[in-house]
């Protein structure tokens, strides 16, 4: 059941979208800074993308090298598009293979290329890491998690689950990868659409349909649930957002039910949202570590996102790993 709170809000919410301005692309005169809503709120809203290719960590590769040259990042902007395209993954191999041929039916693996968003092209100032603190662009993890993780991505490749609670959340349609908290880049629905009402800012994240609604310089509450409890507050031009009180770990690898999260949002133009976070974790990190992430307006509306927690694919991968009878893998060979 819906509460009269939550209505509320959505109501003023969409009085909010219905009375907003007239979107940048349909005006003469494009806004300048600082952007105002109509109560005079620093105006982050709009509908954003945040796809790219720059990886969330710094590849081994490019150990010591926080931006590319032109060329450097057109050629490795080029090697990503393959290394990553689904229709030239030989599933024999293991890896992308120049002289593979896609099946007849146009698909490997669980999905074909048609199916996927990541984007094709770094961050406009090169950065070879979506996470700017530590320098060397790496997440801080104990080495007890990153030991649990490659456990447990072993479990997931071989297709082990005797129950869902084995399988993702993702995998059970309750928190998407890349919609957070913290948000960033995934393999699709890597968009996002900001709404601003007096006293709130909602975030509705297309992938997994998740909706935060973030109420603004009000005391956090004390229910645990699973997107955490968030709470705002203005600090000059930024939305500085911090969340606690999570249920339990989320889609993000390092969470933890005492994850503490603080992101910030910031216009910088009219086509862009810069989004930071500083997440900090007790448990399976040595220190917090911070990312920034350019969100970039986009025309256009989200999409349903049809997933739910009765998915019933979920059955299909319960069934497929029983006939299987995948052994759990508890130790690193």
């Amino acid at each position: 059941m819906t509460s009269p709170r939550c209505v509320a809000v959505l109501a003023a919410l969409l009085a909010v979208v219905l009375a907003a301005p007239i979107p940048v692309a349909a005006q003469s005169d494009a806004p300048t800074l600082p952007m105002r809503t109509p109560d005079g709120q620093p105006d982050i809203s709009g509908i954003f993308t945040f796809r790219t290719l720059t990886p969330l960590e710094r590849p081994a590769a490019l150990a010591g090298r926080e931006t590319l040259g032109a060329e450097e990042a057109a050629a490795f902007e080029a090697s990503e598009r393959v290394r990553l395209n689904r229709d030239l993954f030989d599933p024999i191999e293991g890896a992308p293979s120049a002289g593979y041929q896609p099946r007849a039916e146009g698909g490997v693996l669980s999905y074909n290329e048609f199916w996927y968003e990541r984007g094709i092209e770094l961050t406009s100032d090169k950065r070879t890491s979506l996470v700017v603190d530590p320098p060397d662009g790496r997440i801080p993890y104990t080495e007890e998690y990153r030991d649990a993780r490659a456990i447990n991505r072993l479990n997931m490749r071989n297709g082990f689950a005797d129950h869902y609670t084995d399988r993702t959340l993702g995998d059970r349609c309750l928190m998407g990868s890349n919609s957070g908290p913290p948000m960033r880049p995934g393999a699709y629905n890597n968009n996002v659409h900001i709404f601003q009402a007096p006293g709130y800012v909602a975030l509705l994240n297309e992938h997994i349909h998740n909706v935060r609604i973030i109420p603004i310089d009000r005391p956090h509450g004390d229910i645990r649930q699973w997107v955490g409890d968030s709470r705002g507050r203005w600090e000059g031009e930024t939305l500085v957002v911090e969340t606690t009180n999570f249920a339990r770990a989320t889609n993000f690898a390092g969470s933890s039910r005492d994850t503490y999260l603080v992101e910030r949002f910031t216009r910088l133009d009219p086509d862009t949202v810069m989004y930071e976070f500083t997440f900090e974790d007790p448990n399976n990190l040595t220190r917090p570590f911070s990312a920034a992430i350019p969100f970039r307006r986009t025309d256009g509306v989200l999409y349903e996102y049809a997933c739910h927690e009765g998915n019933y694919g979920l059955t299909g991968i319960l069934g497929g790993a029983r006939r299987k009878n995948t052994q759990k893998v508890t130790s690193l060979p």
